[in-house]
């Protein structure tokens, strides 16, 4: 056999977009260059934690009459036009609506959320957090809430400077002037209350 051949044998598959969109409902699946990564469904507390997140910027958003969408997964975003890579961040929020689309969102939205899960925090710690970076997300969250921890990511000169919080914490929203949002409720594993809109000024 020769080395060329064995070579070729070895090359990981190149999967693409119309692969990704191939793949049944029932699977929750991202492309990211060009190798589809298949995920666990989400615990209880990751959902509880999803939907106050979602519940607290959308309130924000319509009591503003803001122009921005907020999407929970799964809602698919295709970050590059040439690098095979589709992610279904837990929380999206795009305010260029030029880049929504019938499948989701071609191209960075401007602020994005990941709640780490326990089976593979270095998705969002390491793969995505490169990822968002290069492709121009101007705010990345990586909600923990194991180590009840945010790290806000803010982009600078096309890198990425972060910023620590903890559950306890006010954290200010970078894409926004008004908006701070709490995850305190959510301290030892609790059950938050979604913010109301008179807690949001």
């Amino acid at each position: 056999m020769s080395s060329a051949y064995a070579q070729g044998e070895m090359r990981q598959h190149i999967y693409t977009e119309e692969d990704y969109y191939r793949i049944p409902d029932k699977f929750r699946a991202e492309l990211i260059e060009g190798q589809i990564y298949y995920q666990a469904a989400p615990s209880r507390l990751h959902q509880e934690i999803s939907g106050f997140l979602y519940a607290s910027i959308f309130n924000y958003i319509r009591a503003k009459s803001g122009v921005c969408r907020v999407y929970h997964a799964p809602f698919a975003v295709k970050l590059f036009n040439d690098r095979n890579t589709i992610v279904e961040p837990d929380i999206s929020i795009v305010c260029d609506l030029g880049k929504l689309t019938p499948k989701g969102c071609s191209g960075a939205p401007d602020w994005i959320i990941e709640i780490v899960s326990m089976s593979n925090p270095g998705n969002d710690y390491v793969r995505k957090l490169n990822l968002y970076a290069d492709a121009g997300v101007k705010e990345y969250w990586i909600v923990d809430p194991y180590g009840e921890t945010v790290f806000v990511y803010n982009l600078a000169e096309g890198k990425f400077r972060a910023t620590e919080y903890s559950f306890a914490d006010e954290i200010k929203v970078l894409i926004y002037d008004g908006l701070s949002i709490s995850l305190e409720e959510f301290k030892d594993g609790s059950h938050g209350n979604v913010a109301t809109i008179d807690e949001l000024f």
